[in-house]
């Protein structure tokens, strides 16, 4: 089928008050696991491209995009195609004809006023290329690099009032909060702060996204989406389960030296990890459903 609009999705979800799992792409075989996977599980999905993993790819968007858009016309549930974590306002600019319907414009790291100059001038090209825009305010942490940031140290969580000010001063259709992961965890102990989730949800007029959410146990996860978060961003752990399948393939067959081999087995373990996690993040967690 078509690529599905990212905002028709999220309000689908927001109003059926489930969750819309959003996966990170790297490489084709993420794609393709991803799509397995949301099949599977029977649930709407999210590729998102960041701007880290185009740049992995000498910066050329088209490729992988069309790849992606590729992936999500064979598959049997809607996908839709998503810009994330974009700082450049060229590969912005770029994102419509790419195939993309939503892009997260990530300022975050700019002192306010300068966060929400910048995003309002993103959110407002985006309008008028029929391009959904996310925004993050709030420390996530934990991205390229950076250590990951406690949920409690000053400026770390995002603060109700200033994310309705912020949503109203720059226009944005969705809202990435921090309230307590962090990027690329790869051991699932973070302790969300459900209570401000839920003050967040009543205060802000827009769907609610976590980032970080790789190292969020499932109950956590569960209880998140039941709070009012309604996009839940995942990478690392697709990361960690296409590693660990490619690590005992290769131990099992060290003479192997064909890379489809253990890339399927890595996919493979993808496709399984996506359809485990959108079955939390949707509810539907009968096998059969």
């Amino acid at each position: 089928m078509p690529l599905a609009p990212t905002h028709d999705l999220l309000a689908s979800a927001a109003a059926d008050r489930r969750g819309l799992p959003a996966f990170n792409v790297i490489t084709l075989e993420h794609a393709e696991a991803i799509a397995a996977g949301a099949e599977a599980a029977g649930t709407p999905v999210v590729l998102q491209l960041s701007q880290n993993a185009i740049a992995y790819r000498g910066g050329r968007l088209l490729p992988i995009a069309r790849a992606c858009a590729e992936v999500a016309a064979a598959a049997r549930v809607p996908v839709s195609l998503h810009l994330d974590h974009c700082e450049d306002f060229d590969l912005l600019r770029a994102a419509p004809a790419a195939g993309f319907s939503s892009a997260m414009f990530d300022a975050s790291a700019l002192p306010h006023d300068e966060n929400v100059k910048a995003t309002a001038e993103a959110a407002a090209w985006a309008h008028r290329h029929g391009l959904h825009l996310e925004a993050e305010l709030g420390r996530v942490g934990g991205k390229d690099g950076e250590p990951p940031l406690s949920a409690h140290a000053p400026g770390a969580r995002t603060d109700p009032a200033e994310a309705a000010r912020y949503v109203a001063d720059t226009g944005v259709d969705a809202l990435a909060v921090a309230v307590g992961s962090s990027h690329a965890m790869t051991s699932r102990t973070a302790a969300l702060d459900l209570a401000l989730t839920g003050e967040l949800a009543a205060a802000v007029p827009v769907p609610l996204v976590l980032h970080g959410s790789s190292g969020v146990p499932d109950e956590q996860l569960a209880a998140a989406v039941a709070a009012g978060m309604v996009k839940i961003n995942i990478g690392t752990a697709l990361n960690l389960s296409c590693t660990a399948a490619v690590r005992d393939h290769l131990a099992a067959h060290p003479a192997a030296t064909d890379p489809r081999k253990y890339l399927a087995a890595g996919r493979d373990a993808m496709a399984r990890t996506v359809e485990q996690l959108a079955r939390v993040v949707t509810g539907r967690t009968d096998a059969s459903a």
